[in-house]
């Protein structure tokens, strides 16, 4: 099956994706994964990439998708794939699904997971961690002494992406970016919402159950 996710900030897609990947033995792609591997291993596309990061430069769209042609022509992609992080926007979209079809593995499903703001906010801004590389949830999963750390003692802090206004401003960019995006590939047919509210394993169950139609 081949697949694209979609979610904002605090929607679980990263937990989703490992655990989707996990189940149906297909590779999970993140595009800033891969970018970044290109790089370490200095491959001709990685040079080029690096080239721009190292000016502060956004990193060019046939340079990417270059990227991501090589990467889905590997082995472990022949049973599928599932991308994360792109698509980012309309144009990246068609030279996908360009590069696809000249590869012979077109898109199959794009799944959005939809949450309301003010859960993920909750979400997000519940967050706080410490030095020591610990993190807790203030509402989900709270250290067992207010803001002190219960593996080193540390006091907690949050990190300012954590921050409220920062989360809405964040909400705002993905709502802008990914909308046109969403309705792109709904008049193509090919979304499929997903309610990303409550369970984590209730979440997976729902995505798995749309899937287990593309297998």
């Amino acid at each position: 099956m081949n697949v694209v996710l979609f979610g904002p900030p605090g929607a679980g897609k990263g937990t989703q994706a490992k655990e989707l990947a996990k189940h149906y033995q297909i590779p999970h792609i993140s595009t800033g994964d891969i970018l970044r591997a290109n790089v370490r291993d200095g491959t001709e596309l990685g040079k080029e990439a690096k080239g721009y990061m190292d000016k502060g430069e956004l990193v060019p769209d046939e340079v990417l998708i270059g990227i991501i042609k090589n990467r889905l022509a590997e082995s472990d992609c022949k049973p599928g794939y599932l991308l994360d992080g792109y698509p980012r926007t309309t144009p990246q979209a068609d030279a996908l699904s360009a590069i696809l079809e000249e590869i012979g593995m077109p898109l199959e499903v794009v799944l959005n997971i939809d949450v309301a703001d003010e859960e993920l906010v909750t979400r997000l801004c519940g967050r706080y961690v410490c030095t020591c590389g610990e993190s807790y949830h203030m509402k989900f999963n709270p250290p067992e002494k207010e803001n002190v750390c219960d593996a080193c003692g540390a006091e907690l802090y949050q990190r300012d992406d954590d921050k409220e206004d920062v989360i809405r401003q964040r909400l705002d960019s993905y709502k802008e970016k990914t909308q046109p995006l969403i309705n792109y590939y709904k008049e193509k047919g090919l979304l499929v919402d997903i309610n990303g509210t409550g369970a984590i394993d209730r979440v997976f169950s729902d995505i798995s159950n749309t899937l287990d139609q593309y297998k």
